[in-house]
């Protein structure tokens, strides 16, 4: 409760309470509900899942006019976004006050993190590759397997529908542009995207920064989106390419970067009740930074088979098996010379069940995995939501999870024995609850409201005296989430508010980069002719970060709007920073200040 007080008058938070009052104004058409895989690996609406879910839709995704995927996740309730300069530099996402590497990240249903770090590079990822996303809040280890202790992110690439070309200019020498075509019936079809982005940038780093360079640190990224199908009977045959591509430069040098993933699925029935999914996936990842003679590879092969049966009674059962093998290593990029150069494979077993029975939705699942370096791991979880009306929800829901250490903490030489890696780690472990409830007063509006607490223990740290890989620290988060969507009239307005306290159980610390309070308003409105304007205000509280710094709380406020000129032409426009706010997310990084972009699509039927 304490949370509440202490931020009872910050203004930007009246602001989502004045918002919460927008007349709700007749709508055109009663908006569906949203369909989502992410949150149980089965098709449900949003409406119906046991857990805290948002989509973030290609349509959204164009009315932000955003230049990267930060700037679309630091919009989402529970999300802090730290990254260490312009395009392209290290971006780091945390999920409900979680560690970056607590959150499992899956481009069209492969696991992208690396095996070296356990981290995945959002900043390599082009918008325009961008079909959908979900965010899952809270474990989901029962049905993933590792990572997933904060939550779910999965990104869905583009599904072209004809020809489509875009080209855009901005601030700091910002231009990109793609071209792409796709063409689908019922007995299949294929979408195809290239694109590439070239940025200066900025300076990265500012005077408090460890290296700073009087030269911008810019970015030059080449991606490539395929997508194909085929109907088989009873069977859907599908496969999907992402891959992205880049130099990044930085304060001192630059890096190469490769992001890849792939898969190939087929799905559909095979009987009365039973639907099936086989994956083939992969997944890869190069970084090589010359000035440093250090290169990084991961790669992951992943084998899975999910059947669905539908048990009556609307009741289902999910089972299924997944298997990945992956390779991973450090080596010297002037020698060859591998620091460590390492293999190991994990499979997974699990099974979920989900009942609806009159007014009480209720969910049960477990998995084991076993790892052939740290050993088995097994989870679970449990929900159970009652409908007090057919507006009116309230679950309860109870999870585990956990993280297996990544490459570098089991195996990396280190610094002169200083920071090596521990192949004796054992995983990570978490244990989540959560209250949560929504509320939907018209069709077209959504409210809902999250209070949740996570425990993880065996923390893997640096510590003792050579500063070794160790399993010795434990970490607490408690947390509030308030979000409001809705439409009415020529209206469409977005308002959260986090409050959380991340904290080191051991150090009684504040865990780094991570606001105590943060609250997001978008607004936006349709003026007619084509034409639509919108605002997004943006607030951060203080943040602690490394060596005992506390980075200031922060407002900002950007601008967006489009305009559809002609049947199949738009343009976009962006503000960010209207304001030219001085403000930090990494100690000594420097961030965008007033800055603009345009950008217009030739996109015909859409």
């Amino acid at each position: 409760m304490n949370l509440f007080l202490k931020n009872r008058s910050s203004p930007l938070l009246l602001a989502i309470a004045a918002s919460f009052s927008v007349p709700a104004l007749a709508s055109d058409f009663p908006r569906q509900p949203d369909v989502v895989v992410t949150a149980s690996r089965i098709e449900q609406t949003i409406d119906s899942t046991l857990a805290d879910v948002s989509v973030i839709d290609r349509t959204e995704i164009d009315a932000s006019a955003a230049r990267d995927v930060s700037d679309l996740l630091r919009l989402q309730a529970g999300v802090d976004i730290a990254r260490t300069g312009g395009p392209g530099s290290q971006t780091t996402v945390f999920l409900r006050g979680t560690n970056n590497n607590h959150v499992l990240v899956l481009v069209d249903g492969v696991r992208v993190a690396s095996l070296n770090t356990g981290a995945y590079a959002f900043e390599q990822l082009p918008l325009d590759l961008i079909e959908r996303i979900e965010i899952v809040r809270g474990p989901r280890a029962s049905f993933w397997g590792s990572d997933a202790i904060g939550g779910v992110i999965q990104i869905f690439t583009r599904k072209l529908e004809g020809p489509r070309i875009s080209a855009g200019h901005g601030s700091y020498a910002d231009a990109s542009g793609t071209v792409g075509y796709g063409h689908w019936t019922d007995a299949g079809g294929f979408s195809a995207q290239i694109g590439a982005r070239h940025a200066d940038g900025f300076k990265s780093q500012n005077e408090n920064g460890f290296s700073p360079s009087p030269t911008d640190d810019g970015l030059r990224n080449r991606n490539l989106a395929l997508r194909g199908g085929v109907k088989l009977g009873k069977q859907d045959l599908s496969a999907v390419l992402s891959r992205s591509q880049g130099e990044v430069e930085f304060s001192g040098g630059s890096s190469n970067v490769v992001e890849q993933a792939a898969n190939v699925s087929l799905q559909g029935a095979l009987g009365d009740g039973w639907q099936h999914r086989l994956d083939i996936g992969s997944s890869r990842e190069d970084l090589e930074t010359p000035a440093y003679f250090a290169r990084f590879e991961s790669r992951r092969t992943s084998l899975a088979w999910q059947n669905q049966f539908q048990l009556g009674n609307g009741q289902s059962l999910t089972a299924g098996v997944d298997h990945n093998r992956e390779r991973g290593g450090s080596f010297d990029s002037f020698s060859g010379t591998p620091s460590y150069r390492e293999n190991r494979r994990n499979t997974g077993v699990y099974g979920g069940w989900q009942g609806s029975f009159a007014a009480l939705d209720s969910e049960l699942s477990l998995r084991h995995d076993d790892n052939s370096v740290f050993g088995s791991a097994n989870t679970g979880s449990a929900a159970l939501g009652l409908r007090f009306s057919p507006a009116t929800r309230a679950y309860l829901s109870y999870g585990q999870g956990f993280r297996g250490p990544t490459l570098n903490e089991q195996y990396s030489p280190g610094f002169g024995g200083f920071y090596a890696g521990n192949p004796d780690l054992d995983p990570e472990r978490s244990r989540s609850a959560e209250l949560g409830f929504e509320f939907t007063p018209l069709p077209n509006q959504r409210f809902t409201a999250s209070l949740y607490s996570t425990r993880i223990r065996n923390l893997i740290t640096f510590s003792g005296p050579m500063n070794r890989a160790e399993n010795t620290q434990h970490a607490r988060i408690a947390g509030t989430e308030l979000a409001y969507t809705g439409t009415g009239g020529d209206w469409l307005w977005s308002a959260n508010a986090t409050f959380q306290d991340p904290r080191n159980q051991d150090t009684d610390t504040q865990l780094l980069r991570r606001a105590k309070f943060k609250t997001n308003l978008v607004l936006e409105r349709n003026l007619g002719a084509g034409i639509r304007l919108g605002g997004e205000l943006v607030h951060a509280g203080k943040r602690d970060d490394v060596g005992g710094v506390q980075l200031p709380s922060y407002n900002l406020l950007n601008l967006r709007a489009s305009w559809r000129f002609a049947n199949d032409w738009r343009l976009t426009g962006r503000v960010e920073n209207l304001t030219n706010r001085n403000y930090e997310l990494v100690h000594g990084y420097n961030t965008p200040g007033r800055s603009g972009f345009v950008e217009v699509v030739w996109h015909p039927g859409q």
